[in-house]
């Protein structure tokens, strides 16, 4: 690692006061994607923001007609909470799925959605639910927010404070993980709410993205068997030692299939 200042502010104004002092400042939450990126020497940041002790930043609400999550609750917190459970237990499904017992209790949610990991889960889940991302300076749609690997709309210390789930009327997600690293080879969550249906797609390409052949079959039939045909194409997706582009795309069938049959 290199050198850097370290501050643990108590509120989101203090926070956002340190950011808006210093440009190259981080700030950092259960650091399940940073810290591993400061001991490879791939971030130099001037400073870490140590985001756990603002206790507004965590907790889980029910607003209208969605879910506001904080963006420091924990993986752990949002699987175990009675309100995820009840309105959206897909979420709090996958939420039990990531990594192991030591990440789930470390890593947030704000912080997988921030870094946008290629195979991180949540992104997934944020997009076929049409959630909103709440900063200190506005609101970010799905739609706008993932625009690349590792890359999102939020803007230089611009710092995420809540996301925003709308409750759908079903939903489902399933994945394939490395049995070696945990991570989604491949995952699929499927939602059906006032947003119509939405299908997206994680671990599979660069960056989450979604499914516009299966959201129309789903959206007519809303079966394992409707999407059973429809063949995702290996264009752009990712390649490597644990699995080839064209194995990727198959997943991506076969683990949508079994989304909505778990919806």
């Amino acid at each position: 690692m290199y050198d850097f200042a370290y501050h643990k502010p108590s509120s989101i104004a203090d926070a956002v006061k340190l950011l808006s002092e210093d440009p190259d400042a981080k700030p950092i939450s259960g650091g399940m994607t940073l810290l591993p990126a400061l001991k490879h020497r791939l971030n130099r940041p001037t400073a870490l923001i140590d985001l756990s002790a603002i206790a507004e930043l965590r907790g889980v609400k029910q607003e209208g007609g969605a879910l506001v999550i904080g963006a420091m609750t924990k993986h752990v917190e949002v699987a175990t909470n009675p309100l995820v459970l009840g309105a959206i237990p897909a979420l709090a499904k996958m939420a039990a799925s990531i990594g192991d017992t030591q990440v789930r209790n470390r890593g947030t949610l704000g912080g997988s959605l921030a870094n946008n990991d290629p195979a991180a889960d949540y992104p997934a889940a944020a997009l076929a639910l049409g959630a909103s991302f709440i900063t200190d300076r506005r609101s970010i749609p799905a739609d706008d927010f993932f625009q690349g690997m590792f890359t999102t709309a939020l803007e230089p210390g611009e710092l995420l404070i809540a996301v925003s789930f709308p409750i759908p009327e079903k939903a489902g997600y399933a994945k394939l993980r490395n049995p070696a690293s945990r991570y989604a080879m491949a995952g699929v969550f499927v939602a059906k709410g006032g947003q119509g249906v939405r299908v997206a797609v994680n671990g599979a390409g660069p960056c989450v993205f979604r499914q516009p052949e299966m959201e129309a079959a789903l959206a007519a039939n809303w079966s394992p068997e409707a999407v059973a045909g429809i063949h995702q194409s290996p264009d752009d997706l990712n390649s490597d030692i644990h699995g080839s582009a064209e194995y990727r795309a198959h997943l991506v069938t076969v683990m949508a299939k079994r989304a909505v049959a778990a919806a």
